[in-house]
This record gives structure tokens, C-alpha cells and sequence, in this order.
């Protein structure tokens, strides 16, 4: 600031020492008494001097208020307005784009103090452990939550490395899995996740650890609540007739005389209770095969040789190929082709009764395979029901085909719709897969 003071004063004199030589020049060149030149020259050099000094005072003043207003803006503090910022000229509008800045930092340090006081209020409260940890696998951040399941304070483990808090493991692997441990503050089934952030330019990890025992012991009694209720259902419509039957057999057995056509009534009492016998055998096979779906084994397929090899497999009707771009997905050969099977089969039986046709098509959608069966059915009149496990229309159907198509679906990151084609009639299954 100084050199900056120091030109534009030199800048002044300079600008004003031609005319003071030439005035000086006259005035002691001439015939004046010396009283009078000593006077002139005295006023026309302090004159110079004096207006010299105010011009460097009038261009510096103004930029020490700018600075000393950026010096508070970087301190933090917004409150301080320069003056002077009313009027129309580059100074003016200089000082009200500043005190417009300071506004503005002032409303945004306002809003992001409010953002982070909500921020560490909500963390404060939510029931999930939340731990930060620097590129030295720092703990920098934990909230209440993550205090109780360290089972101490933040300032004792604030610092820590995550080695020394128990955490290590938590911070390798998978980005989101779920593991039965013990913490210092709790055992159960956790859930684990973990994201990167950067900080200051440095990378940082953020681990959230949710206690997952208490829900996942309630999906476990829901759970077992609905195979009691379906298991009872069933087991009852078999029992009961057979209990029915059993106990008739036996009455007339007991009686003294059998009437003449006893054999035929035995005859069909047995086979009654052997139908509803063999009915409850399918009934818990296919419950079983429903349980029991592994994982699928994912390797290279071909879109087209899959849709091919399922159609070639129905022999009661002819299915029509739409033949797709060629394309080709990470998944079971094995599983996909059980699902296309289910779904081609359902088409048939649909369009069987209408006499309609039956096509497979594919195509891409957006970052997914779309894969659809189509029939000229009579449609689906309720669509709500589709995939609750041993829901049928189908005389003697199971009511698993579905539900099975669905977790194979879901078991390679998919989704399966079934609804009533647009134009015309019949229903359309809609498979889509990750590409």
C-alpha cells in the first residue's frame, strides 16, 4: 500500500511540476524583491505539496476502507457497510458492489449455519451410528449414537484410528453388507455401509452402522406368521374333509349290517382322501421348492439363443420370435430359461382358449434388456394378486410359477410386470435386466 501511496504522490508532484518551474522560473527571473519571491515561492511549493498529499489522501482512503472491509469479510464478519456507496461515480458503485458482497457472504453464512445446526441436530437424534474417518483412518465425526455403540465419549475416540475403536473391518469390503458382530455398546445384525467425501481436498469415509435385530425380528415373526396362516389354510382344506370322510368310513364300519353298496362308498371315501393327500404332498413340495431357490450362477448369455431354445420348448403352440438387437447379459442360463418357460407357458394356456398367437420379443432400454411375452388372450381381470405366494386362478395350478419368476427377476437385480397389453387383448410380461 505504501509503494502504491508513494507513486501516486510522486505521480501529483509531477503532474504539477511543470507549471511550478515556470512560475518559480518567472518569479525569480523578473525583477521582484526578494521579499515577494520568498513569499510566492513559499506559498506556490507549499500549495503544490499540499495538493500533492491530498491527492494521494483521497486515492488511498478509499482503498484502506476497501481493504480494511475484505480484511473483516475474511475474519467472518459481514456486519461492516462502507460509506460514501450513494452516489453515481466508479468509487460509489465500487463501495455498493462490496456492501452488496457482504450481504449476500452474511445471508449465506446465515443459511449454512442453519443448515449445519439441522444437520448435527438431525445426526444427534437419529437412531444410526455415524462415523467419519480421514485418509489415516482418523475418527474425525461421530454422533450419540456412535458414542453408544463405542461405548465412549467422543472426546476419548475423536483421533482414534479405527483399529483401536474396533472399526477396522467395517472400513474393507463391500460397500454395503450386513454382519452379526459385537460392539462394545451392543450385540445383533448390523447393517453396514460405507461412502467416500472429500474434505479440504482430502478424501474422507463415511461409515453408518444401523442396528438391524429389532426389524429384522419383526420381518422374522411377520414372516412366520403368514407360513403359519398359509401352511394352516392349506392343511386345514385337506384335513378337514379328510377328518370328515375318515370319521363316516368308520361309522358305518361300526354299524352291524353294511349296506349293499358299502364298497362302492369306501371306494370313494379312499380315493377322496388319497386326492387330498396327494393335493397336501404338492402343496408342501412346491412350498419347498419356493424356499429353496439358490443363488444364480452368473456367466455370459445370449438373448436371442435363450428366447430361441424357450420357444422350442413349447410344443403344444407355436411361438412367435420378434427378433431383437443382438444382445447379451450377466446372468443364470438355467434360471432365466425356468422364468421364460413359466412365462411362455402362462401366454399358452391364456391364448389356447381364444385360439390367439403367442410372441417373445426383446429389444434395449436405456441401460436394461426388456424382454416380453405376449398372447391374445382374454387378459387378467385381477392383476393385485399376481405374486402373493399360492395365489391361482388355474384349476390345479400351484400358484408358485409366478412367484418364482419374480425372485429369479429380483435375484438378478431385475423386475417382472404383468398387465393387459394396450391394444387389443391379452396380457404382456414384461421382464427388464440389467445390460
Amino acid at each position: 500500500m505504501r509503494q502504491h501511496e508513494h507513486r501516486v504522490l510522486f505521480t501529483a508532484l509531477a503532474s504539477g511540476l511543470p507549471a511550478v518551474v515556470v512560475t518559480l522560473s518567472i518569479l525569480w527571473f523578473q525583477s521582484y524583491q526578494p521579499k515577494v519571491q520568498w513569499t510566492l515561492t513559499v506559498l506556490v511549493v507549499g500549495c503544490w505539496w499540499g495538493f500533492a498529499v491530498a491527492v494521494r489522501e483521497r486515492v488511498a482512503s478509499p482503498l484502506r476502507t476497501l481493504a480494511n472491509l475484505l480484511e473483516a469479510m475474511r475474519e467472518g464478519d459481514y456486519s461492516i457497510r462502507a460509506r460514501g456507496a450513494k452516489g453515481e461515480d466508479a468509487l460509489a458503485e465500487v463501495m455498493q458492489q462490496v456492501n452488496a458482497m457482504g450481504a449476500t457472504l452474511r445471508a449465506q453464512r446465515l443459511g449454512a449455519l442453519e443448515a449445519t445446526t439441522l444437520l448435527r441436530k438431525v445426526m444427534e437424534e437419529i437412531n444410526v451410528a455415524v462415523f467419519a474417518f480421514d485418509q489415516e483412518q482418523r475418527l474425525r465425526l461421530v454422533n450419540r449414537t456412535g458414542e453408544k455403540l463405542l461405548a465412549q465419549p467422543s472426546p476419548k475416540c475423536l483421533g482414534l484410528k479405527a483399529g483401536a475403536l474396533g472399526l477396522e473391518d467395517c472400513l474393507q469390503g463391500e460397500t454395503s453388507q450386513t454382519r452379526q458382530r459385537t460392539f462394545p455398546g451392543g450385540t445383533g445384525r448390523w447393517g453396514i455401509t460405507r461412502a467416500s467425501f472429500r474434505e479440504g481436498g482430502l478424501p474422507h469415509q463415511l461409515l453408518v452402522v444401523t442396528d438391524l435385530t429389532r426389524p429384522l425380528r419383526e420381518e422374522e415373526l411377520q414372516a412366520w406368521q403368514r407360513i403359519v396362516r398359509v401352511l394352516g389354510h392349506e392343511l386345514n382344506n385337506s384335513l378337514t374333509p379328510i377328518k370328515s370322510i375318515a370319521g363316516s368310513l368308520e361309522s358305518m364300519l361300526s354299524r352291524g349290517e353294511l349296506p349293499e353298496d358299502w364298497r362302492d362308498d369306501m371306494t370313494r371315501g379312499l380315493a377322496i382322501i388319497g386326492s387330498r393327500s396327494e393335493a397336501l404332498s404338492r402343496f408342501m413340495s412346491a412350498y419347498a421348492r419356493l424356499a429353496k431357490l439358490p443363488r444364480p450362477q452368473f456367466a455370459t448369455v445370449d438373448v436371442a439363443t435363450l428366447a430361441r431354445r424357450v420357444a422350442s420348448l413349447e410344443t403344444r403352440q407355436p411361438v412367435q420370435i420378434v427378433e431383437g438387437p443382438p444382445l447379451t447379459i450377466q446372468g443364470d442360463c438355467d434360471q432365466l430359461e425356468q422364468l421364460l418357460i413359466n412365462l411362455v407357458r402362462n401366454a399358452v394356456d391364456a391364448a389356447r382358449d381364444n385360439g390367439g398367437a403367442v410372441r417373445m420379443c426383446w429389444d434395449r432400454q436405456g441401460a436394461a434388456l426388456r424382454i416380453a411375452v405376449q398372447d391374445d388372450g382374454p387378459g387378467i381381470s385381477n392383476t393385485a394378486n399376481l405374486f402373493v405366494p399360492f395365489f391361482t386362478t388355474k384349476p390345479g395350478g400351484s400358484g408358485i410359477g409366478l412367484v418364482l419368476c419374480w425372485q429369479i427377476a429380483e435375484a438378478h437385480g431385475g423386475t417382472l410386470t404383468l398387465q393387459n397389453r394396450e391394444t387389443g387383448t391379452g396380457c404382456e410380461a414384461r421382464l427388464l435386466l440389467p445390460l
